[in-house]
């Protein structure tokens, strides 16, 4: 599997260099070989700030506050929508706030490097059609997913 990352940086309170972009990639690859995709893959990632986030999450999702992160899928994997080109799907847009992965991480214990890729797995999930949103079960199922692949990426929560 090919996988192509379109990153954009709408921020400035955290270095979005070579070490965050690639970190993001592991943790999109990871989450990709870890459910199985069977298509080279393409994903937008944007870095943003709290302000920008809150923006994209009062219009796209009725809710006026800063979030982590945001998921934009283009299919729904999971109720058999497939790419129309079999070789490569672009599934979605990522967007992170990193001015809120960086509060989040100090208020967790962990590295920011850690809250990054976890966001980054976690959205990605979401990308593929999961949704912990819709009940107790699904909330299960993706947040094992989520570990797991945090455990093989050997990106541990400490």
């Amino acid at each position: 599997m090919k996988l192509k990352i379109y990153f954009s940086n709408e921020q400035s309170c955290h270095p979005a260099g070579f070490k965050v972009k690639k970190l993001v990639k592991r943790a999109v690859a990871g989450a990709l070989k870890f459910e199985e995709f069977p298509y080279n893959a393409e994903v937008s990632v944007t870095f943003t700030d709290n302000e920008g986030i809150r923006e994209l999450n009062r219009e796209y999702r009725n809710k006026d506050s800063a979030t982590d992160v945001l998921s934009f899928p283009m299919y729904n994997f999971l109720d058999g929508d497939t790419p129309a080109d079999e070789d490569t799907a672009e599934l979605g847009d990522i967007v992170i706030s990193l001015e809120r992965a960086i509060t989040q991480a100090d208020e967790l214990g962990h590295s920011t490097r850690r809250e990054i890729a976890f966001l980054t797995v976690h959205s990605t999930l979401h990308l593929l059609g999961y949704d912990h949103e819709l009940s107790a079960e699904d909330e299960r199922i993706m947040f094992e997913k989520q570990d797991r692949i945090m455990e093989v990426l050997r990106i541990k929560r400490k």
